[in-house]
C-alpha cells in the first residue's frame, strides 16, 4: 500500500540519504519526493512510499524519525497515478479541453497535483438573487464537501489565501473533522479554486503560492482556443 509521508528536516547534505536508508532498512520503497519548503535551515518534504503488506504503517514514523533532527508531520493513504510532471499535463489538457470543461477538468486533477482530497471551483454571478450568495459551485471532485448554500465571509476571492481548521466560518462539521483549506483566483473577478484535505496537515504557504502560479497560467490557457 502507498503512503504520503510529510517530513520535516534538517536542511543539511546527507538528511535526505539517511532518511531513504533508514526506510529502506524497514523494507520500505521511495516512489517519490517532493521539497515543499526551505528555509532556517528548514526543509519540508513529502515522499510517497510504498509499503509491504506485511508492515504496519507506524513502520514509516519510527523509521524516518530514527535520523536526527527528523520530524514526521502526517502521515496519509497515498491513492491515485503518481506523476512527476502533473501541473504540466493538467495545463496541457487544459489546452486541449472542450469549451465549458475546464472546471470540471481542473476540479477532477488538482486533488492529484497537490495530494489533497478534494477541489471545488466557485464561479461569481454576474446578477446574485435577491438576498442569494453572489456565487455558485461550478464543479467539484469525488468528496468534496457541500458548499452550495454556505456563506463564505472571503468571497468574492481577491488573493490566494489560507483556509485553516479553526476559522469561525466554517460548518461545525468541518470543524470535527479538521478540514484544512486554501483558496485562489481562477477563471475571472471574484472566481476561485478551493483545495482540502480532511484530518490535516495544514497547507504551508509555498503551496497556496504554488497553486496561485498554477491557477493563474490555467486561468489563461483555458481561455485559448482549443488545440
Amino acid at each position: 500500500m502507498s503512503y504520503l509521508l510529510r517530513l520535516v528536516v534538517p536542511d543539511r547534505p546527507g538528511v535526505l540519504g539517511a532518511v531513504a536508508t533508514a526506510l529502506g532498512t524497514a523494507g520500505v520503497d521511495i516512489v517519490s519526493l517532493d521539497v515543499l519548503e526551505r528555509a532556517n535551515g528548514v526543509a519540508v518534504d513529502d515522499i510517497v512510499v510504498d509499503l509491504p503488506p506485511h508492515r504496519l504503517p507506524d513502520t514509516l514514523i519510527t523509521a524516518a524519525q530514527s535520523v536526527p533532527g527528523v520530524s514526521v508531520e502526517s502521515l496519509r493513504p497515498f491513492a491515485g497515478p503518481l506523476d512527476l510532471h502533473r501541473e504540466l499535463e493538467l495545463l496541457d489538457a487544459l489546452a486541449r479541453a472542450p469549451e465549458g470543461t475546464s472546471a470540471k477538468l481542473l476540479a477532477a486533477e488538482l486533488p492529484r497535483v497537490f495530494h489533497s482530497g478534494w477541489a471545488v471551483v466557485l464561479s461569481a454571478l454576474e446578477a446574485p438573487p435577491p438576498g442569494g450568495l453572489p456565487w455558485e459551485v461550478a464543479a467539484a471532485s469525488d468528496a468534496a464537501p457541500a458548499f452550495d448554500g454556505l456563506p463564505l465571509p472571503w468571497m468574492p476571492l481577491t488573493g490566494p489565501r489560507l483556509l485553516p481548521s479553526q476559522e469561525e466560518w466554517l460548518p461545525e462539521r468541518w470543524r470535527e473533522m479538521a478540514i484544512e483549506m486554501m483558496a485562489a483566483p481562477y477563471g475571472g473577478p471574484g472566481c476561485a479554486v478551493v483545495l482540502g484535505r480532511s484530518g490535516g496537515p495544514a497547507f504551508r504557504r509555498s503551496e497556496l503560492l504554488r497553486l496561485a502560479h498554477l491557477t493563474g497560467i490555467a486561468t489563461t490557457v483555458a481561455s485559448l482556443p482549443p488545440a
